[in-house]
């Protein structure tokens, strides 16, 4: 298996993501903009992970960017969420945000009915109130931005896994 600059440099970025969203339910823009310079450094240096040009890159970032924004504003995720999607679209293009998308809202599902059973949380139902549905020790307790890092990490490992076997 091959494996290039910017592979390595997004599976670090995604493992850092990943690590402050799990420990801390919370991604420093630091972070996220760091995640941003490295995706448009790959795709002008053309050290792209995924092959996404810079028009590419700036598109899927702004569609990213807009596609998260109405649940952000209805309370429904996070701030971070949304900045980490964008900068998956910088990463990964505007054709694989539907993919990670559904990847990481199928992951959150089966951990937040894994969380249900296992620590007998109650499901606020349909009442709407502040804070998050489930909280774990204060916290709410599905990492999203986790779930899409860790999605968009798999689909690299499998492009570079099936290249490797062509």
């Amino acid at each position: 298996m091959n494996v290039s600059v910017g592979g390595f440099l997004f599976i670090a970025w995604a493992a850092m993501v990943a690590i402050s969203d799990c420990r801390a339910r919370r991604i420093p823009n630091s972070i996220v903009v760091a995640g941003l310079a490295a995706a448009f450094g790959c795709a002008f240096l053309q050290c792209r992970p995924f092959g996404v040009s810079p028009t590419q890159a700036a598109i899927g970032a702004l569609v990213g960017l807009v596609a998260l924004l109405p649940f952000f504003a209805l309370g429904l995720m996070g701030a971070a969420d949304v900045k980490v999607f964008a900068a998956l679209g910088a990463w990964c293009g505007m054709h694989a945000l539907l993919g990670l998308w559904m990847a990481a809202s199928f992951a959150a599902g089966v951990h937040a009915l894994w969380l249900l059973i296992t620590t007998r949380t109650r499901l606020a139902g349909f009442v709407r109130h502040q804070g998050p549905t489930f909280e774990l020790a204060g916290r709410s307790s599905t990492p999203y931005a986790a779930c899409l890092t860790v999605a968009a990490s798999a689909w690299l490992v499998l492009q570079g896994l099936a290249g490797g076997l062509r």
